[in-house]
């Protein structure tokens, strides 16, 4: 078993030191989905939501979580990120959500990729929450990682 890289031998919350570590491409995709009924998806694919732009906002929000990971999360590196993609489709009976985050770093960004897409989804629920109360943001994951000493991750 793998042990906990954010304890000290007394079991304090630390800082992972990744100084001796290379500076390594680093990419990472989540995923997740806003449930919502047809008739609010309906709204969004119009562009009537009273909000505004739903995906674009959403989008948006995204890209600006990722950037402040280490603000939010309190273990989590500053890392300069190189690039953020945030893809939003209003498909049959959600919001698909998939955010890929890059960097030239010591350490990976999946936080990063977690947060975009977790606050993506949290915008289209704020801005639809109106005419929809019974929205469900699901399946929040990491799908993809790239980078590093522990290789390429892959799942769905």
């Amino acid at each position: 078993m793998t042990t906990l890289t954010h304890f000290d031998a007394e079991g304090r919350a630390v800082m992972v030191d990744v100084s001796a570590k290379p500076v390594t491409a680093r990419v990472a995709t989540a995923r997740c989905r806003v449930m919502m009924q047809a008739e609010t998806l309906a709204v969004i694919r119009a562009g009537t939501a009273k909000k505004g732009d739903v995906l674009g906002t959403a989008r948006l929000a995204g890209i600006m979580a990722a950037k402040r990971t280490s603000e939010l999360i309190p273990l989590c590196h500053p890392l300069p990120i190189d690039a953020v993609q945030v893809e939003l489709e209003a498909g049959a009976a959600a919001v698909e959500i998939a955010a890929t985050v890059r960097t030239m770093g010591r350490t990976g960004v999946e936080m990063e990729a977690l947060t975009a897409a977790s606050v993506a989804a949290l915008t289209v629920y704020d801005m639809c929450k109106a005419i929809d109360r019974g929205m469900r943001v699901e399946a929040l994951r990491l799908v993809f990682k790239e980078g590093g000493a522990s290789g390429t991750y892959e799942s769905r």
